[in-house]
């Protein structure tokens, strides 16, 4: 639309394919700590309870009742407890190997770069996530996304998140415009979709799993080449 002059994207099950990559990596963990050997029937037992840990773990991060650390090993250390394994050196091997392994994966949504390289020959780009900086970092550059953006906040750098306004306050100032000029691409309609609202940002909801959102929104795809038919 020509009134938009620069686009902020979301990171994390918008561009980088956070499911796929973290799968990938949780399974690499599960064969080289032998976790079959221990008790765990199969590594899709160990997924499915998992999976609910880390939300309910980054849940309870957002909201400022657990700390980084807490998150990083909690979750590992929870999960076992689930097989009746207590074993906290296991659960501290297991976290730090996820944070070395997961941001090095590179599976993008479906025509990410594509679409990118289509809007940065029109738009500045810019990339807003909430996350840990020296993970964060890590995954745009071993994906290749870094040369598309002009300028990248990181939750952890800038020290507030999404849905915040204050952050996206921050990503204008870092590219000298307004919010008139600007529109919001991201997959969380809390953070995302809400946190662009507040601060008077038009949005993009990319929604390909069909979540409810509460109340409408500037546009919505399900699909990241749907990007090219509204910008």
């Amino acid at each position: 639309m020509g009134r938009y002059k620069h686009i902020f994207f979301d990171l994390d099950h918008t561009l980088w394919d956070f499911a796929t990559n973290s799968k990938l990596a949780l399974r690499q963990i599960f064969e080289e700590n032998q976790l079959g050997e221990k008790g765990i029937l199969s590594f899709e037992k160990f997924y499915d309870k998992y999976v609910p840990i880390n939300d309910r773990y980054w849940a309870r991060y957002h909201n400022g009742i657990v700390t980084k650390e807490q998150l990083r090993h909690g979750r590992f250390n929870d999960t076992l407890r689930e097989f009746k394994i207590n074993d906290a050196a296991l659960a501290e091997i297991m976290a730090e190997s996820y944070v070395t392994i997961s941001p090095l994966m590179t599976a993008l949504f479906p025509d990410a770069i594509e679409v990118l390289q289509y809007l940065q020959g029109k738009y500045k780009l810019h990339l807003i996530t909430n996350g840990f900086a020296e993970v964060q970092w890590v995954k745009i550059e071993r994906s290749g996304l870094k040369p598309f953006f002009e300028h990248i906040i990181i939750s952890e750098e800038v020290g507030t998140q999404k849905p915040d306004k204050a952050i996206f306050e921050i990503a204008m100032n870092r590219a000298a415009t307004h919010a008139d000029e600007c529109i919001m691409i991201g997959d969380n309609y809390n953070t995302d979709i809400v946190g662009a609202q507040n601060a008077g940002i038009d949005q993009i909801f990319f929604n390909p799993l069909k979540n409810r959102k509460r109340q409408p929104v500037t546009y919505e795809v399900k699909t990241l080449m749907e990007l090219k038919g509204i910008l």
